[in-house]
């Protein structure tokens, strides 16, 4: 059975490939990762995918 700190890695796993602005604030709240995930995604998503993935893990 998963535990659930692998539980909720896996759901911020997810939120962050279908929303990565999301999963950093869920993850680090509104700071600082937050604006620089939500430019990254607004100027391509493909970085801001990659960013919240790195603070997600």
């Amino acid at each position: 059975m998963a535990t659930t700190a692998t539980t909720n890695r896996l759901l911020l796993v997810i939120i962050a490939i279908l929303l990565p602005p999301l999963a950093v604030g869920l993850k680090n709240g509104i700071g600082g990762s937050f604006v620089l995930n939500l430019i990254l995604t607004l100027i391509f998503w493909l970085p801001g995918m990659i960013h919240a993935l790195l603070v997600v893990l």
